[in-house]
């Protein structure tokens, strides 16, 4: 008795392709987190990688370098802090508006937190060495001096604009920052508005007000109500 054949096995239908396709802003923005974490020095292809849950060589399929890594990093988080800075101050149309905006992205300290302002220090010092990082902190720059000069002034705005990041450092480093009123009065004083009764010795010297002048004293009159006999 022959023995029956054996049924051919069936074709192996192809394995499917995993697709990532935001795998590259998600080494992005690990990176971001191992900045805040551990530094420039300790940012490393293995560290992004386990972060961002990618196979190690996705980095540097993505990247060339850690520098170009980090520049993307960079990138990143002035174009998602700027977006914050411009909608926090998107009701601002007076100059009074402005100062209240101001004063409340100060003491929110600029929409950014204790991580991204980590990241952003660190983008400063590489860019006091790497003047190609400077694109990225020009680039900033310039957006938020955009933003101001709906309502002030180019010139206005350039100073304006170093006095938020001025006292958003201050704010974060310390011990004893200052108070509200106390940022207002500067925020108020850079953009040129009127003083008002909120702001801390308005009425002083510098604040905008004048002192009342003292009435001299009369003197006596001489003949015919002239003083001067």
């Amino acid at each position: 008795m022959s023995a029956s054949p054996t049924p051919e096995a069936a074709p192996r239908s192809p394995r499917p392709r995993r697709t990532d396709p935001h795998r590259r802003e998600r080494i992005v923005a690990a990176a971001l987190e191992v900045l805040a974490e551990h530094g420039v020095a300790g940012t490393t292809h293995r560290r992004v990688a386990a972060a961002a849950d990618v196979p190690l060589g996705s980095t540097t399929y993505h990247f060339a370098s850690l520098a170009d890594l980090r520049a993307a990093a960079y990138h990143a988080l002035s174009e998602r802090v700027s977006q914050q800075y411009e909608a926090a101050l998107a009701g601002a149309r007076t100059p009074a508006q402005l100062v209240d905006a101001v004063t409340d992205l100060v003491m929110g300290d600029a929409g950014a937190g204790a991580a991204d302002w980590s990241v952003t220090y660190e983008l400063y010092l590489e860019a006091l060495k790497d003047p190609a990082l400077r694109e990225v902190t020009e680039g900033w720059m310039a957006t938020s001096r955009r933003v101001l000069e709906r309502v002030v002034d180019p010139a206005t705005a350039r100073g304006l604009d170093a006095l938020v990041e001025g006292l958003v450092m201050h704010r974060l480093l310390s011990t004893a920052p200052m108070g509200r009123d106390v940022v207002r009065e500067a925020v108020r004083r850079a953009v040129g508005a009127p003083p008002d009764d909120r702001a801390p010795g308005a009425a002083a010297s510098g604040g905008g007000a004048t002192a009342p002048t003292a009435t001299p004293p009369e003197t006596p009159a001489g003949r015919d109500g002239d003083p001067r006999t």
